[in-house]
């Protein structure tokens, strides 16, 4: 029995040995596989997209003043009738807009120019500054098309399925924030234009208003968008 033990004693050292040996090397392994505990934070924060800058409004009125004041009013309230009002409008729509004409997604060669010298943050602080300048009122002109107009407007086209405007636009055409511009007001000589622009494939920039304008003629381009210059 002695020797028995003397022989054990040594194989049972050796294999805790072994063992030893094994384990440490795999832990090893799987230690150097972990990251730091200090870089699950840092990836983190990187993870997370700095906030936009706050709209600077003074070098919005300074940018506005230098760049759109000749064609659309001081104030953002174009006395050309051609030429939309901005004052008022949604920024978001104004900064879209603005993109558009500058990548050429929204083609008019007069703004491109223009638009092709603004950086994102002057377009930013222009478009903010404007939506806070009060819009003047409008007026419709035509007394025999304006009834018509306010049908279109407010219950759209059934037979041709032409929605609504105030679906999107609101009764009031004050619009929707980020998603739909403010009309109410507006010159009804440029509303009428880019309606005709939308039904012809010059304007692309909205599949929807390409959509919808397509199924309007002459007569009621005119009649819904002299409507909306006397919406208040």
């Amino acid at each position: 029995m002695k020797l028995t033990a003397q022989l054990i004693s040594p194989l049972f050292t050796s294999l805790a040995l072994a063992a030893a040996l094994t384990t440490v090397p795999f832990m090893a392994a799987h230690a150097a596989d972990a990251p730091p505990a200090a870089a699950a934070p840092q990836a983190a924060a990187k993870a997370v997209p700095s906030a936009p800058a706050k709209p600077d409004l003074a070098k919005g009125e300074a940018s506005y003043t230098a760049v759109c004041s000749a064609c659309h009013g001081a104030d953002g309230n174009s006395a050309i009738a051609a030429n939309p009002k901005l004052a008022q409008q949604h920024p978001e729509y104004l900064i879209k807009q603005l993109q558009e004409f500058k990548s050429g997604k929204r083609n008019n060669a007069i703004m491109k120019g223009f638009a092709s010298a603004l950086s994102d943050d002057d377009m930013r602080n222009i478009a903010y500054w404007a939506t806070s300048k009060k819009a003047k009122a409008g007026f419709a002109k035509d007394k025999e098309l304006v009834a018509q107009g306010e049908r279109i407007y407010r219950g759209g086209i059934a037979d041709r399925q032409v929605p609504a405007c105030a679906a999107c636009h609101s009764p009031n055409g004050a619009g929707l924030p980020a998603q739909y511009p403010r009309m109410s007001g507006q010159h009804a000589d440029y509303t009428a234009a880019q309606l005709t622009g939308f039904r012809d494939g010059v304007r692309k920039n909205s599949l929807q208003m390409n959509q919808v304008a397509a199924k309007l003629n002459d007569r009621e381009i005119k009649a819904v968008a002299d409507y909306i210059a006397g919406l208040r």
